[in-house]
């Protein structure tokens, strides 16, 4: 008789835990996606970056935008999948920079040949450059100077295949016009007398609010160059993203006669759309990061995301597909 109640015992007990064990099972299988971020919570349901680039280094997304921190600087996002990102921390700080205000639209590149991280980005204006050894920083300038003297924003870098490098970049000489020069060997000066204006705003869609052309960014594929662009004022509704192509990386440059390639969401609501940055990913297709005004009534805080982007064989640029809404979390066990 003892011998059966405890067989029945044991058997129930079996039961239980194969029960229990199911559960538990079931609960990680609902999604993998979070089954890393188990210990994790939200700490904002969006990127809270305007003027967005992402770079992808050592299979990792790192991104960097307008905003983001507490303090004047660049903070530093990082992800694994583009969709979950974790705060990194201050970048560049206003301490290790020229300038105290008007911190704005930071690029980082990895520079393999000089074993550094290059941060072109402007402040009050200025157009400047720092390095770190890490892509999450601390950024820092050796001497706190700007890279040339006139006032000018929106920096981007492009480094061609016989190893030129372009440093491309607004000028406020008829509103605001992009401009590109060649750059000096350590990436720190422009060669003013390479000088060459690329991009103004002249349609129609460019010129809803104001003179702007904007946030450039060049690609090259099968000799031929690809500026994306963004015009009219980041304030307006009708903020949007063209591009252009030229056979040399100075132009002359030719608009695509169908742009704006992005000019608000309409499946989402999204309004106020640019400012963005191409960006390889790690399968090697590429996408495009932007900002978006915050909703339809209320411009800022300005919030980032992410869409396909693609370039055809028939030279045609393409940003589409469905939209990544990037969330910010939080480690419990760190944050406590």
């Amino acid at each position: 008789m003892i011998y059966m109640l405890k067989k029945r015992f044991y058997i129930l007990l079996f039961f239980c835990l194969l029960l229990g064990g199911n559960v538990n099972s079931s609960t990680v299988d609902k999604g993998d996606n979070n089954a890393p971020f188990e210990n994790k919570s939200t700490e904002t349901d969006y990127l809270p970056i305007a003027d967005p680039f992402v770079m992808l280094y050592n299979n990792k997304y790192y991104a960097y935008g307008t905003g983001g921190t507490v303090s004047e600087g660049f903070a530093c996002f990082s992800s694994d999948d583009l969709k979950n990102w974790k705060r990194e921390g201050q970048a560049l700080s206003a301490d290790d920079s020229y300038g105290k205000w008007g911190f704005w639209a930071p690029e980082v590149y990895y520079i393999q040949s000089k074993k550094k991280f290059y941060m072109f980005y402007s402040v009050e204006e200025h157009i400047c450059v720092a390095t770190s050894d890490s892509p999450v920083g601390p950024f820092r300038q050796e001497s706190k100077q700007p890279i040339w003297e006139e006032k000018s924003i929106d920096t981007s870098l492009f480094i061609d295949d016989d190893g030129t490098p372009y440093l491309y970049f607004v000028r406020f000489t008829d509103g605001n016009v992009i401009w590109v020069a060649q750059m000096t060997d350590d990436l720190m000066k422009i060669k003013k007398e390479t000088l060459s204006e690329c991009i103004k705003a002249e349609e129609p869609w460019e010129l809803l609010q104001a003179k702007v052309a904007e946030g450039p960014s060049v690609l090259k594929k099968k000799g031929m160059y690809y500026l994306i662009y963004s015009a009219n004022h980041y304030q307006n509704k009708g903020y949007g993203v063209g591009y252009a192509t030229s056979k040399s990386p100075i132009g002359p440059w030719t608009k695509y006669d169908k742009n704006p390639l992005l000019q608000g969401d309409e499946p989402t609501g999204l309004v106020g759309t640019g400012h963005g940055a191409p960006f390889q990913c790690k399968d090697g297709s590429w996408k495009y990061i932007f900002h978006a005004h915050w909703d339809s009534t209320k411009v800022q805080p300005r919030t980032s995301y992410i869409k396909d982007f693609a370039i055809s064989d028939q030279r045609t640029v393409s940003i589409g597909g469905p939209l990544i809404r990037p969330q910010v979390l939080t480690d419990n066990l760190t944050s406590k």
